[in-house]
């Protein structure tokens, strides 16, 4: 039990040291310091520059502890926080690998329905996902791939501004599928039911809670059942 409150006490001590030090938390009795615009003010005491970021109105903030004497710049720490939590949210978007996810419809679907599955891989295109649209063939449909390929199709032209077809649509025993990407640089545009009359968006959220299945992580189904015959 102490060993394990040992190590947290570590690691929390090892965090606070990660922390960047501002205004008065500068341990260092004289700092480089370089103002708001980017020029050099030279090496003083640590005092003095707290005393002009002050006068500024501005922050005074470690950035490079590990110099000789460490340099400080006089900023807002408050938009510099900002700014930081920004990059690295972009840096971790870019680092993250796109999730697939999985939209299920059917072959013979109704031109409002299909409308409102578009909408939704319009979403998840534009959270930057890869979507799988899955067809589930069932009695007679199994006879007439047909639909399947040509209600790809329309998806596809359908979604032509915004995302790229991966390959041809496969089909396994009574599925189909194709595999959709957002195209780089494409953005989803904003919900367009927002802007429509209460009753057009009192009947997409019927049709959502009726019809449409949420997309969800793709799952690896059961090779029995994908390729069962007809």
């Amino acid at each position: 039990m102490g060993a394990s409150i040992l190590f947290a006490l570590v690691e929390v001590i090892g965090k606070i040291e990660r922390e960047i030090r501002v205004n008065e938390r500068i341990r260092a009795r004289e700092v480089r310091l370089i103002d708001e615009n980017g020029v050099q003010l030279g090496v003083m005491s640590t005092q003095e520059a707290l005393r002009i970021a002050r006068e500024r109105e501005y922050d005074l903030i470690e950035v490079a502890p590990n110099s000789q004497p460490p340099v400080c710049r006089i900023m807002d720490y408050g938009k510099h926080k900002y700014e930081q939590a920004r990059r690295e949210r972009e840096t971790r978007k870019k680092s993250k690998p796109s999730e697939v996810r999985l939209l299920r419809m059917k072959p013979q679907i109704s031109k409002h329905d299909l409308d409102v599955k578009v909408r939704k891989l319009r979403e998840l295109l534009g959270e930057g996902s890869k979507v799988r649209v899955s067809l589930r063939f069932r009695g007679r449909e199994m006879s007439r791939p047909e639909l399947g390929t040509g209600l790809f199709d329309r998806i596809a032209q359908e979604l032509s501004d915004v995302a790229q077809v991966e390959g041809m649509p496969r089909r396994e025993g009574r599925m189909m599928s194709m595999m959709l990407t957002a195209k780089p640089g494409a953005k989803a545009p904003k919900e367009k039911a927002e802007k429509a009359s209460p009753h057009a968006k009192e009947q997409v959220r019927e049709e959502q809670i009726r019809e449409e299945q949420v997309a969800e992580p793709l799952k690896v189904e059961n090779p029995e059942d994908s390729g069962e015959a007809g």
